[in-house]
């Protein structure tokens, strides 16, 4: 099994070594080569891969903190937006790290800061992920990025990195899209395209134009 520089620096930082040993062997040696997804997580068996010496670990929230480490460094994010108090029992992760080229993103993960006015995602980046987590149609209005950097701004003791920075904005951007309507329609490979929802006659008024026979355009 090999690691790129990308995920190498990811895991330099400040991780304990049961997160480490989590991804690598749990998650890593498992999860699709092309894409990066993995299995529907199984705590029996990851509890019996980090138990393989000694019993360290028998609750699911013990679990839960192993991956919310993780989560905080960028080695994973989740296919869909999850609540992080709740169990991650059968959830589908991915390891986007793991199918970025050798050094492409590494130096994301080193430039630690606040919440700045005038910030922005770095693009690349923002357009990997947002075909990660299945959001074809990415653009963003100014008024979505100020409300981000808003919100933000007004919590100045929270410091990420600028790949975690760009992850946010991608998940609160998903978050807004469902919110509007924004349905899955179609999946090609491994994303659910994403489609704005349309206006749909229903079912009385599709019978009042069958007994009248007056056509009425509908938007789908």
């Amino acid at each position: 099994m090999q690691i790129n520089q990308a995920e190498q620096t990811a895991l330099l930082q400040t991780l304990s070594n049961d997160a480490r040993i989590l991804y690598l062997l749990g998650l890593k040696t498992s999860a699709d080569q092309k894409t990066g997804q993995t299995c529907p997580l199984n705590y029996k068996n990851l509890l019996s891969l980090l138990n393989a010496k000694e019993e360290k670990f028998n609750l699911g929230r013990q679990l839960n903190s192993l991956i919310k480490e993780l989560l905080n460094v960028g080695l994973i994010s989740f296919i869909e937006e999850v609540d992080l108090n709740h169990s991650f029992n059968g959830k589908v992760l991915t390891l986007p790290l793991s199918i970025m080229r050798a050094d492409e993103y590494s130096k994301l993960h080193l430039n630690w800061h606040k919440m700045t006015l005038d910030w922005r995602p770095n693009e690349k980046l923002a357009n990997d992920l947002s075909k990660l987590t299945g959001i074809i149609d990415n653009e963003y209005t100014d008024n979505e990025l100020g409300d981000f950097i808003a919100y933000w701004l007004g919590r100045p003791e929270s410091q990420f990195t600028e790949y975690q920075w760009t992850q946010k904005f991608i998940f609160n951007l998903k978050k807004i899209r469902l919110a509007h309507g924004f349905k899955p329609v179609q999946k090609v490979g491994q994303q659910l395209v994403q489609t704005k929802a349309g206006i749909e006659a229903d079912d009385n008024i599709k019978n009042l134009v069958a007994k009248y026979g007056k056509p009425v355009k509908t938007e789908t």
